[in-house]
């Protein structure tokens, strides 16, 4: 049995999901989701994940499977990304993940940091002594017990606040520990092959506006009415997927059109440069494209010359 793992990262607009799907019909694959805002229900299009034809042509998995008010993160979606593997390992195919969140990617290939999962009673005790007394006495007693690694976090970022006391009150150990023990492997057996599309940014930032325009003709400003018509808080992540808090300023009457899609796009380059910089610089890439993928036979030969 096969225990190949065809890796496919860049930023957005590159050209990834179709990559992935040339490739997928090569080696008999199946694609699986490895960005955070397209695991979301009800936001296909302001998170660009594939359409109905797309899923037509192979299997999809890992998209939509979250409802908006759900916080997703590294480790549930790790979980079901394995899981995912096996099966498709024992269906005689090959799994090809795609995706621009480098956190998912990094997990996948290298490992995580082999930190307990945090008990409810103990998340809850700590929520409690947030809304006693606030973040700054939760900060204040994290610098008491691990000051070297408290003053590397931002004492106002109440989530890795909060993650590293949590730790702290459920295992006796500090984060800074934890970090240090090695990484564990999830998928220790499997070979990846990881592909890179890094272009240019200046073509980048074109195909942005250009994706931004087709969404909202698309429907992007439907799916973000629907979310405020649930009231969820602007502190879930499917809240602040791209585009999502400039067209739900416009929708509020806060802002024009023209301001929000400006704003919109402006927010989705400079994410796309900072995605760039972290392919160029921790993704290890077995061949890397660098210019968007728009089909190009030469570049496929290249993956079937280097991928056994």
């Amino acid at each position: 049995m096969s225990q190949n793992i065809i890796v496919i990262g860049g930023p957005t607009a590159s050209g990834k999901s179709a990559l992935a799907i040339d490739l997928a019909k090569l080696y008999n694959g199946v694609i699986v989701n490895a960005d955070a805002s397209q695991v979301y229900q009800h936001i296909p299009v302001i998170s660009a994940a594939p359409g109905a034809e797309d899923q037509k042509i192979v299997e999809h998995r890992l998209y939509g499977y979250l409802d908006e008010s759900t916080k997703g993160n590294v480790c549930s979606w790790l979980n079901l990304a394995v899981d995912c593997v096996h099966k498709i390992w024992q269906s005689g195919q090959t799994p090809v993940f795609v995706g621009g969140t480098g956190m998912y990617i990094d997990n996948l290939i290298n490992g995580v940091t082999p930190i307990p999962e945090t008990p409810q009673e103990i998340r809850k005790q700590a929520a409690n002594e947030l809304k006693d007394y606030g973040l700054e006495h939760i900060y204040k007693k994290l610098c008491t017990i691990d000051e070297a690694s408290a003053t590397m976090l931002n004492k106002n970022d109440k989530t890795r606040v909060m993650r590293a006391y949590e730790i702290w009150l459920s295992t006796g150990k500090t984060i800074s520990f934890w970090y240090q023990q090695p990484m564990v492997k999830k998928l220790p057996e499997a070979t990846f092959f990881n592909i890179a599309i890094l272009p240019p940014k200046n073509i980048l930032d074109d195909r942005c506006q250009i994706r931004f325009k087709k969404m909202l003709s698309d429907g992007a400003i439907e799916e973000v009415k629907y979310l405020l018509s649930r009231n969820l808080p602007s502190s879930l992540p499917a809240m602040s997927a791209k585009g999502v808090p400039e067209l739900a300023e416009f929708l509020k009457g806060k802002t024009s059109m023209d301001q929000a899609f400006e704003q919109a796009v402006l927010h989705t380059k400079q994410y796309a440069k900072r995605q760039l910089t972290w392919f160029r610089n921790k993704f290890k890439a077995d061949i890397i494209l660098r210019e968007c993928y728009e089909g190009q036979q030469a570049f496929i030969n290249c993956v079937k010359k280097q991928y056994k």
